[in-house]
């Protein structure tokens, strides 16, 4: 299933750290040679300071323990570097290490500056330096200390793209020390200057919301509340379009949480929608189960496509991920989106039938007859399901389900009121955008 690895669409838009995870993934599951990924990891090592990895590497690759003299000259040319940059942050780090004079700092920037200077000696020549030895520490891989600095360094920085520079830095730095609820913040922070700040291009916004959003797949497929979270960020205008012009791909991870997620049905119609428009652009078996079953009505497709979409979900970096319980290895989001697939396919065959062939309807979930009777007794017990089956015919029964005019009514009011809000959320940053001007 290499084919639908999206390892090479989404690397441009990391962090070159930020890849190391994917490639350990693939590694694991064998879908490339070893050999393959551990040149690929090679060739993102020597744009870093991970020298000592980068060896390790070398050794394994080529099964020795000579190392190229370029690798030792390196290593050599980081540790003075590590060095010379530690001296010259040394008098701030010394400062943001001493409690009772941190307390003297306030959220005044400017005063900050004075202060510093005044009784301090530290002037803009020593917090420039802790920028550049935080950078420094991050591209040695020493995650924690980068982060820690960064966030100093953001606390007293008066140049915005230096601090956005920084920001950028530690959403990273917080995502490989795998801190999912600092990294949700810092993403959040990051996304509310995104959407403030004014870009000199607009391209170049479009770009920063497509960063954010590889990004983000991180955090949400790992945090506790993501699957709803990358739904609230993913479809939003602003993004679906950044998706639907640049980065179609990511409509693989959009289309995984409203399958996983049943609670966002108003913006799934729409979503279809958009799985249709971009068909020619982008598709693979998890946009293609959803195309089977609302847009085709092919069942026979959808159930053909379930087995592939569980293929390409255990060989996914961020859809895959394990987890171990006791002797047994399992993947959780795996037995979500099986169990959802199949109810999205019964609703769908429902809507349409009346009474329905129980075993014709086992083959369409891709269950043998007794599970398949055992699953729709279990939907009808849990109140998902208004039928009844019929055991000596062998069939379902769908109980007639009309619609309430007063939830209609809810419903289209609803869609009413989001409407409104976006006209006028586009008025107001059309005027602001002449104002400015």
């Amino acid at each position: 299933m290499a084919s639908y690895d999206l390892t090479p669409r989404i690397a441009p838009n990391l962090d070159r750290h930020l890849v190391f995870p994917l490639l350990e993934f693939l590694q694991e599951r064998h879908l490339y040679e070893d050999e393959q990924i551990l040149k690929s990891k090679i060739e993102l090592l020597n744009r870093t300071n991970m020298v000592d990895y980068a060896m390790d590497i070398h050794k394994s690759l080529y099964h020795t323990e000579d190392v190229p003299q370029d690798m030792v000259e390196r290593r050599v040319e980081v540790v003075a570097r590590l060095k010379a940059l530690e001296e010259a942050a040394a008098p701030l780090v010394a400062f943001l290490q001493n409690p009772s004079a941190v307390q003297e700092l306030r959220a005044d920037k400017l005063y900050n500056l004075q202060m510093l200077n005044e009784r301090y000696q530290i002037g803009t020549e020593q917090i420039e330096a802790l920028y550049q030895y935080a950078k420094f520490q991050f591209e040695c891989g020493n995650y924690s200390g980068a982060a820690d600095y960064l966030y100093q360094y953001r606390a007293l920085c008066t140049n915005n793209e230096r601090s956005l520079s920084a920001l950028w830095g530690k959403l990273a730095a917080e995502i490989l020390m795998q801190n999912w609820d600092i990294a949700l913040e810092e993403l959040n922070r990051l996304k509310e200057i995104i959407d403030s700040k004014s870009f000199s291009s607009p391209m170049n916004q479009v770009q920063s919301r497509i960063w954010l959003m590889h990004w983000s797949l991180f955090i949400f497929f790992n945090h506790d509340n993501g699957r709803t979270q990358i739904i609230d960020l993913f479809n939003q205008d602003k993004y679906l379009n950044a998706i639907q012009t640049s980065a179609p791909h990511l409509l693989r991870y959009l289309a995984t949480a409203f399958i996983v997620n049943k609670r966002r049905r108003p913006q799934f119609k729409d979503f279809i929608k958009v799985i249709q428009q971009e068909q020619h652009s982008y598709k693979d078996p998890i946009t293609e189960f959803l195309a089977c079953v609302y847009v085709n009505y092919d069942f026979d497709g959808a159930k053909k496509k379930m087995n592939e979409c569980e293929e390409v979900i255990l060989n996914d970096p961020f859809l895959g991920k394990r987890v171990e319980e006791g002797n047994f290895s399992t993947v959780p989001l795996r037995d979500e989106f099986l169990e959802n697939a199949r109810l999205f396919i019964f609703e769908t065959y429902c809507r349409i039938h009346q009474r329905i062939d129980m075993g014709v309807l086992a083959e369409k979930l891709n269950l043998n007859y007794e599970e398949a009777e055992r699953w729709i007794v279990n939907l009808i017990r849990s109140s998902k399901l208004d039928a009844k089956i019929d055991s000596q015919s062998g069939t379902v029964i769908m109980e007639p389900n009309l619609p309430n005019v007063y939830e209609q009514l809810i419903d289209h009011t609803k869609a009413l009121s989001g409407r409104t809000y976006k006209l006028v959320s586009q008025l107001l940053e059309q005027t602001q955008a002449q104002v400015a001007r």
